[in-house]
């Protein structure tokens, strides 16, 4: 078969055939890779922004819909390792964390109390129809508790405290259970990097 040929063969094998998604994905999680580590370095040679942009994370990733955008979790790990490094104090990030995750969960019981299942039609909550009834259904089995956990279980982070407010939740009883994994969440999430930096630095 001479070349000719061969490439007229090999257009018709692939001809009609869907493009492939698969390295629009990995071009997309590239440049998300490169501005996350941008961010870190942008951190840790400007440590004056380090609480801000840390309470700023916190918060984006408790607050519902930003939370499906925003991968700040992987961001605040890789915090918690610069921490360490620098020698920053830890406090002081860890209450900004806490504080951003805090007001977060807040915001969004509060959208979920005022807009009740109306919210479920925002974008890009929109988009995952399954996150309310998954919420739904944690928070009618395990009531405050699931409040509580409903913080570390990944994506039902931005659909529990939506639920809460669309069940009228007693908002006592939430910011009971939004305080304190909070706190906990946030010394979670910086706490390995941090310490296990100094301590095998």
């Amino acid at each position: 078969m001479f070349p000719r040929d061969a490439a007229r063969v090999s257009k018709g094998a692939f001809a009609g055939r869907p493009p492939d998604r698969r390295g629009a994905r990995l071009g997309r999680r590239s440049i998300a890779i490169s501005w996350q580590d941008s961010l870190v370095h942008f951190i840790q040679t400007q440590q004056v922004w380090g609480l801000p942009i840390v309470f700023a994370l916190a918060f984006g990733e408790s607050l519902a819909f930003v939370s499906l955008l925003l991968p700040a979790t992987v961001i605040l790990f890789a915090l918690g390792g610069v921490i360490g490094a620098a020698d920053l104090a830890f406090w002081p990030i860890w209450a900004a964390a806490a504080s951003g995750a805090i007001l977060g969960d807040w915001l969004s019981f509060w959208l979920g109390y005022r807009y009740q299942h109306a919210i479920a039609g925002v974008w890009p909550l929109s988009r995952h129809p399954d996150l309310l009834v998954r919420g739904e259904r944690l928070f009618h089995r395990w009531g405050i508790a699931g409040v509580f956990f409903g913080r570390f279980l990944g994506p039902l982070r931005a659909a529990v405290p939506l639920v809460a407010g669309i069940m009228r939740m007693p908002p006592l009883w939430f910011q009971l259970a939004n305080v304190g994994s909070g706190l906990i969440w946030a010394a979670g999430i910086l706490a390995p990097g941090a310490f296990g930096m100094r301590w095998f630095g």
